[in-house]
């Protein structure tokens, strides 16, 4: 059995604590509660306090939960909501476009896949939930890069590498095209990240109208495009598929951000 850490023990044990009380707790408190010594209790709430986990009201001295494990709980939440939502949509984007579905969000300067659905036939595929896929040459990762401002600061600052022949590495090309998926409300891609492969994909905005993930479908070029260009069929499905989503997160209008002309 692998060795644990004592001191993530302790700082999990505060962490627990602390969310289970009803009032803030002393240093006293905490530390008799978890049969610590005072210093050990007050270095481990030293650091949390540092790293935003723990918050000390300056009047009492006392310790309560901070706002940075709130926003690490909401985002746990938000991306297990996005998943329930698309469940049913990205079911029947499957049937009714005949290729894989993927919905991705934005994580550590990539796109991290948190749900995928097969494609509806015998053929062998394997699960690709939690893999993760670059932001520059991917479908979903420049939807996410052209509606969303921190997505694009990301993709940057982690480099536009060459991954195939046909990967743009050019930041001004780059900008163009996201440019033009801003405006026509989708992003391609086409042998930049696998040879042979093309995707479509579309961005989810939540209830306040914001960016906070991208659905797509991806298949091989010969089905996914035609004439050298996407299907209009697809097109036209992974962008309903991304309103009803959308509608479901509470999007109900796309007032202030442009999905493209219908």
């Amino acid at each position: 059995m692998a060795r644990t850490i004592q001191s993530l023990e302790r700082a999990a044990a505060v962490l627990r604590l602390l969310a289970g009380g009803e009032r803030r707790l002393g240093l006293s408190d905490i530390a008799s509660t978890l049969g610590l010594a005072k210093g050990t209790a007050h270095g481990l709430l030293r650091t949390l306090q540092q790293e935003g986990f723990v918050e000390q009201d300056p009047a009492s001295g006392r310790y309560q939960l901070g706002a940075e494990l709130l926003r690490l709980g909401n985002s746990y939440l938000d991306v297990h909501e996005l998943r329930a939502r698309a469940l049913v949509w990205t079911d029947d984007l499957a049937r009714s476009g005949g290729e894989s579905v993927h919905l991705g969000v934005l994580h550590h300067q990539g796109v991290l896949i948190v749900h995928h659905v097969f494609r509806p036939d015998d053929s062998r595929q394997v699960l690709e939930i939690g893999t993760m896929r670059p932001l520059h040459s991917t479908a979903l990762g420049k939807v996410l890069a052209a509606w969303d401002p921190v997505a694009h600061s990301e993709m940057l600052d982690a480099g536009l590498k060459p991954i195939t022949d046909r990967t743009v590495t050019d930041s001004s090309v780059l900008e163009r095209e996201l440019e033009e998926a801003r405006s026509r409300g989708w992003a391609g891609e086409n042998g930049e990240t696998w040879e042979g492969i093309a995707a479509v994909a579309a961005p989810i905005l939540d209830r306040h109208r914001m960016p906070v993930g991208a659905v797509g479908v991806t298949g091989a070029v010969e089905r996914v495009h035609a004439d050298g260009a996407p299907r209009p069929r697809l097109v036209a499905a992974v962008r309903d598929c991304a309103r009803s989503i959308s509608r479901d997160l509470g999007a109900d209008r796309f007032r202030g951000v442009s999905l493209g002309s219908e």
